[in-house]
Order: C-alpha cells, then structure tokens, then sequence
C-alpha cells in the first residue's frame, strides 16, 4: 500500500479515537450531572444544602407506651418513629439507613442497606443502574443499636463524587478543617470525630493479618484493643482523639490505589455534643 494512504488511514483511524474519547468524556459527565441533580432533589426533601451544616432538628421518637382515648399509657412501647426529614426519603425506598455528611465536603449522601450486599455498588437511590452506586452499609450491620463499629462503603469517583474526596484526609491540614463527621439514622442523628486516618487492603481469607473490614462487634476489652491498637498503628497522623472500651466507632471505607485491592479508611468515635 502506498504511504500517502497509510498515513490517510491512520489520520482517520486517531480521529475516529479522538471521537470516540470525546463521546465518552461528553457521556461520562452527563452521568455526573444528573447524578447530581438526583443528590440535590434528594437534599431538597431533607432540606439541606450541600457541603453545609447539618441542622438540627426536634426529632419524632415516639412515646414509650401507646395512649388510649382516656389518657391512660399503656406499657407496650410502640416503634420508634422515623425522623421526620427522612420520612419522605423513607417512603420513597425502604432501604434507607440513614444520611451521611461531612460539612465543606462533597461527602452529603443517603446511605442504602439491604440484603444483597452488592446491589448499591450499581445502583443508584432509585434503583436505577449506575456507576456511582450509593454509599452503603452491608446487611450485617445493625445501625441502629450501639454495635462497637459499622462500615459505610463508597465508591472512589475520579470526579470527587461519593467517597471520591476522601482521600483528602490523608493530609493533616485537611483533617484539622474537617475532623467531624456526622451521621444520621433514620431515628437519631450522631455526631463522630475522627480518631485515625489509614490505608491497608482487601487480604486473602487465609492471611493472618489486621482486617479492619472484619470488625463489627467487639465482645471483650481485648478485642476492642485490638482493633483500637492496630488503627492507631496504621494511622498516617495522629488525630489526638482517644477511645476506650465501650465507645462505638463509624468507619468510611473506600477504594485506594496504593496496591493492589488498596483500600483507605477514616475512622470516627461517636461524641456526645
């Protein structure tokens, strides 16, 4: 073939790529946009502001006994009720959890529960297939009741969605601007200041190894020691923030690329405000 239609071919082969990539750059942030305007029409209904600070509200726990047209209480407790800023949101999908944020950060997010522990890696609120997923808790997790540690998980977007941002917390500086976290359920909203800041990895099952993932419920003080020690171990700064036996943790946990199966995780104590 003659080099003048060599290089004919390859001129429409780079700009058939060229195309192609912008197609795909052009698709990938229509994806966000309107991933975000789901994340905001959801905020709206909650009333809140991105990034902002969580307003706190009268709650709607219910009394603990039922009242009949005399006045009398009885002693069977009724169920706790649903704060009423997730009412809506609760009966739009059942799977709600709760509401993860962390003021001055993309991080403001509903975070889903439900049996298949895969489901919210590619579904979005609605049920709908995406990318972005939601921020979830496994189905074994019980956020609810005071269990020493839960786990939320979340995608690392490349554009700062989900837990895209966390890796800010490996600087210090950063930390110091940010070092509350708060996460609501669907009955009480708790506030969490953030004891270590790691990077560790998903480990083969029979790896006799550290696996913060693994911890849910710590039965002994020797138990919560461990998992303790070891965070502050692995820990890039030191926070200052203590806990001792009894405190319960919340841990956000995402994808890293410091090795393979890398994952990073910021772990917060539970404070009374």
């Amino acid at each position: 073939m003659p080099h003048g239609k060599i290089r004919k071919w390859i001129r429409r082969f780079l700009l058939a790529v060229i195309a192609v990539c912008l197609l795909l750059i052009v698709r990938s942030y229509h994806l966000s946009s309107e991933q975000e305007k789901e994340h905001e029409r959801l905020r709206q209904m909650i009333g809140r502001e991105q990034g902002g600070e969580r307003m706190p509200t009268d709650g709607t726990a219910a009394s603990s006994g039922a009242v009949d047209p005399s006045g009398v209480v009885s002693a069977a407790p009724r169920e706790p009720a649903v704060l009423d800023k997730y009412a809506s949101l609760y009966e739009k999908n059942s799977d709600l959890a709760g509401w993860l944020s962390i003021p001055g950060m993309v991080i403001d997010y509903p975070v889903m529960q439900c049996g298949d522990d895969e489901y919210y890696l590619h579904h979005d609120f609605n049920r709908k297939k995406s990318r972005y997923g939601c921020l979830y808790v496994r189905g074994m997790a019980d956020v609810n009741t005071p269990g020493t540690n839960f786990i939320i998980y979340g995608h690392n977007m490349k554009d700062g969605k989900m837990f895209g941002d966390l890796d800010l917390y490996e600087q210090k500086s950063f930390y110091q601007k940010h070092s509350k976290v708060f996460f609501d359920t669907l009955y009480e909203e708790r506030t969490y200041e953030i004891v270590s800041v790691f990077r560790s990895r998903v480990y083969d099952a029979d790896d006799d190894v550290f696996k913060y993932y693994q911890f849910y419920e710590a039965e002994t003080k020797k138990e919560f020691e461990k998992f303790y020690q070891n965070i502050k171990k692995l820990s890039l700064y030191d926070t200052g923030v203590e806990a001792e036996f009894g405190d319960t943790f919340l841990t956000l946990s995402t994808c890293a690329y410091h090795v393979e199966n890398g994952r990073l995780a910021v772990v917060a104590k539970r404070v009374t405000e």
